[in-house]
């Protein structure tokens, strides 16, 4: 069964390549059509996919879809269409002196690489899939998606609705099983997206290296919230509070763990309580707030809580309609606060993904930055606080894919702005300029002028004089 997927997906991308090959070179007409055509599936069928999300996941807002899966991929497609003219421009480069007054010449073209596949994960399905589909088009490549088989619902739509809106030979969806995912990482595409885990990133990327396929890895880590003492505790609350509740948790930039001074642990912990008070009064019936996506999701997060409270932690639930959670099988979890946290529990040392925060302390500054530091780079890095110059300290010292300063999340929803991770939250990134850049090949183009320049600069054999005094020239300091 795996090797007949397998066989078919090797036939698409074979017809996809010798499309884009054929078609060879494709006017920016062309790509635009297809950007404006992916964002008519969004608006056209944005609902029906806000409704599969909702299946899949057992209970998702759809105005919280609607606002990270669908709107905002609408605008960076948008965003995109109003860009790709000046990126696609070549760029004039410089050549050394003197063959630029010889009549040479040096250019940089952004030329698209082929065949690019997505891999593409449940916890913003849409977003995920379609945001990096926006630019791989932009920059005039063919897209094969795989996305997850945890939201089966929504994948099954989004491979339908875009074989109406694409020729197979422009875009297709490969939906199935991890067998499939393993299968599809392991193909000879011109440039491979993987959003996910930094663990089964690491596979993908092997996967990839067999075939030397360059690859942009969007993966997570145990993002911080370094709240400063200059903070307004009840504004980083509520916002704090709103990143962790959000998708319950699910986002691979949701601050992981907050680590504050020790003098304002507990009132940092009742702005967070506030916060989800006034944000979410009920969690069981609140169509608000979304469900953990699977039993399996569900049990590794109670998990992490009880091998927390074994080790010493302190557990707070946040519970504003004191509902009873112990009766219902909707994988709703209350957001779980963990004070007096130690690097042996396992919430420490794992990306949670989900409604738990643990909290750690500092008596200087200084201690936040080391514990970051002392662990992987992560995707994002928030700081609360007012103090310009330990805001600064904070970022000069520490390293992580992007930064929020006073909020969490936001600077993935700057359009102009790249996304990306460094080390094992990530490799390479899109968004912004940058993003098309990734999509495509940097190609040096030189042209050389009429006289014989190797000759005239002594570089041609037989060596002699002319060779000794270029090279005696080139020595001097």
């Amino acid at each position: 069964m795996a090797g007949d997927r397998k066989d078919e997906m090797e036939a698409i991308l074979k017809k996809q390549r010798d499309a884009f090959t054929a078609a060879r070179p494709e006017g920016l007409d062309v790509r635009r059509d297809r950007v404006k055509r992916a964002i008519a599936i969004l608006v056209d069928h944005g609902e029906e996919l806000c409704e599969a999300m909702n299946e899949d996941f057992g209970n998702r807002s759809r105005d919280q879809s609607m606002l990270t899966d669908i709107i905002s991929t609408i605008n960076f497609g948008k965003y995109c269409l109003k860009h790709m003219d000046k990126w696609a421009k070549p760029e004039k480069r410089k050549v050394q002196f003197p063959l630029g007054l010889l009549g040479a010449k040096a250019e940089l073209r952004y030329e698209p690489k082929g065949v690019i596949g997505i891999m593409s994960p449940w916890n913003f399905p849409v977003n995920l899939s379609f945001g990096p589909l926006m630019q791989i088009l932009a920059a005039g490549n063919r897209a094969m998606i795989k996305p997850s088989e945890f939201t089966e619902k929504t994948s099954e739509l989004t491979a339908e609705l875009i074989g109406k809106y694409f020729a197979e030979d422009e875009v297709a969806v490969i939906t199935g099983s991890p067998e499939v995912a393993q299968a599809f990482s392991s193909m000879q595409f011109d440039h491979l997206v993987f959003t996910g885990s930094t663990a089964t990133g690491r596979r993908v990327m092997e996967a990839a290296g067999k075939n030397l396929v360059p690859v942009t890895l969007e993966l997570g880590g145990k993002s911080p919230v370094v709240l400063g003492r200059s903070a307004d505790l009840e504004k980083a609350g509520e916002r704090i509070a709103l990143g962790k509740m959000m998708n319950a948790g699910q986002i691979c930039l949701a601050p992981d763990y907050m680590i504050v001074p020790e003098e304002n642990e507990e009132a940092a912990v009742a702005a967070v309580q506030l916060g989800v008070h006034n944000q979410f009064p009920t969690l069981l019936d609140n169509d608000d707030y979304a469900s953990v996506v699977t039993d399996r999701h569900f049990d590794r997060l109670q998990g992490l809580v009880a091998d927390a409270k074994e080790k010493g932690a302190e557990v707070i639930e946040v519970n504003p309609g004191d509902e009873d959670f112990s009766n219902t099988n909707s994988r709703k979890m209350p957001l779980t606060i963990l004070r007096n946290v130690t690097d042996d529990m396992t919430a420490m040392q794992e990306e949670i993904f989900g409604p738990v925060l643990p909290v750690k302390t500092y008596k200087n500054v200084t201690e936040a930055i080391d514990y970051v530091n002392e662990n992987d780079r992560p995707l994002g890095l928030y700081y609360f606080g007012e103090d310009g110059g330990e805001r600064e300290t904070v970022l000069q010292k520490t390293i992580s894919g992007g930064v929020t300063v006073n909020d969490v999340i936001f600077h993935i929803a700057m359009e102009d702005l790249p996304f990306g991770g460094v080390g094992p939250s990530g490799i390479g990134s899109y968004h912004g300029p940058e993003g098309f850049k990734e999509f495509s090949h940097a190609r040096s183009v030189y042209t050389q002028p009429k006289i014989d320049v190797a000759g005239l600069g002594g570089f041609k054999p037989p060596y002699g004089k002319k060779t000794e005094k270029a090279i005696a020239t080139q020595l001097k300091k």
